[in-house]
């Protein structure tokens, strides 16, 4: 009986049952052919290229299994990482959303009998976090991969840093009140501290996601400044020791941070991976995701473009133009360039916010400052 037309009736229905999936023991791995029905794996099982295939087999039948069990376990673990992450899952769901794909390497031929064997084999060789639980075995992917690995500990390092610093505000906060108490400081400053203390607890909830955290010192420092305007009218003592809350500020932001993209800034793309067209482009950036990303739009083109935070460089404007300082002791703060040192690659800026508004300092280096939009 000659083949079916194309187009035929028999032609469209053997063509739909061979999209979806077919019953595993009508699949030969050797030859990675599925068949239909019975009848049809009999005959491929007597066909000549199937017997060829079988003696090459017969000749080292383990490169063939270390080969479809390494296929099978690099597909499966790729699956699980970009489909559920490091996320505990129950391996039977892993294991359904795997056999999906129509050519994929069934677990017959390779050296785990069992879908149980392969999570516990899984477990032993540290690729995975398994753990039995009356409803089966639930698995959790371990990322090993080295940038993952640095970004975490970049976070934890950032995390502790921060803790420290609390910490460090908070004795220094508990000593201003001791030395209070015993009389070494104008009973005021106590005042000032506490009632710093309560407005910062009692307001730490209604903060707004769009408005900039304050460390303690800054809203003691700002308390202070209505306090003074108070006592200056009043005819009292304004010599308070803000010297070294101040000093303490300017100690906790002098550590340099390994990210200093802001938005609202100018930089330049100097990776050339994009091509020429970008190339030495300046562009102004919009948005910062996770410190090291930003989303920035080229000033010629106006292009958007989603860079990392190596792939940019800060703009040295000319001087007169308004700068802000992203980096170092006095970062987040606006500027005017008043100056530049090309021999030490350093500049001369006046502050213009901030509590110390028109102070000027030296020796700013080139990257941690750059030109406002």
């Amino acid at each position: 009986m000659g083949k079916a037309d194309f187009l035929s009736p028999k032609a469209i229905g053997n063509r739909i049952k061979a999209k979806g999936l077919q019953k595993l023991r009508w699949y030969c791995q050797m030859c990675q052919k599925q068949c239909r029905d019975e009848n049809g794996f009999k005959c491929h099982c007597m066909s000549e290229s199937h017997q060829r295939q079988l003696l090459l087999a017969s000749e080292n039948p383990n490169r063939f299994m270390d080969y479809f069990s390494e296929e099978f376990k690099s597909d499966f673990l790729e699956l699980l990482r970009r489909r559920f992450g490091t996320k505990r899952v129950h391996n039977n769901i892993v294991y359904n959303e795997y056999i999906s794909h129509r050519e994929h390497v069934h677990m017959n031929s390779t050296q785990w009998e069992t879908l149980t064997d392969f999570t516990k084999w899984l477990g032993r060789e540290g690729f995975c976090k398994v753990d039995e639980t009356p409803k089966g075995w639930y698995m959790q992917y371990i990322d090993r991969d080295p940038e993952t690995i640095r970004r975490q500990e970049e976070l934890e390092r950032k995390k502790k840093q921060d803790l420290d610093d609390e910490e460090r505000s908070a004795k220094f906060i508990e000593e201003q009140v001791r030395r209070g108490r015993a009389g070494k400081e104008p009973e005021v400053w106590v005042h000032v501290v506490l009632f710093t203390l309560f407005r910062k607890e009692s307001s730490h909830s209604a903060d707004s996601k769009d408005k900039k955290k304050k460390s303690a010192l800054e809203e003691i420092i700002e308390v202070w400044d209505s306090f003074s305007k108070v006592l200056n009218w009043l005819g009292g003592a304004t010599d308070l020791p803000l010297d070294g809350l101040q000093m303490e500020e300017q100690k906790r932001k002098s550590v340099k941070l390994d990210h200093w993209l802001h938005p609202d800034i100018v930089v330049k793309v100097i990776t050339k991976k994009l091509g020429e067209k970008y190339y030495k482009k300046k562009a102004v950036i919009k948005e910062v995701r996770d410190k090291y990303t930003a989303i920035v739009r080229l000033i010629d083109s106006g292009d958007k473009l989603k860079l990392d935070q190596s792939h940019l460089e800060t703009v040295i404007p000319a001087p007169g133009k308004r700068i802000l300082i992203v980096n170092g002791s006095y970062r987040n703060t606006e500027a005017v360039l008043e100056g530049i040192n090309e021999k030490t690659f350093s500049a001369t800026l006046l502050l213009d916010s901030g509590h110390m508004k028109g102070k000027k300092i030296e020796g700013i280096p080139y990257e941690d400052f750059s030109k406002l939009a």
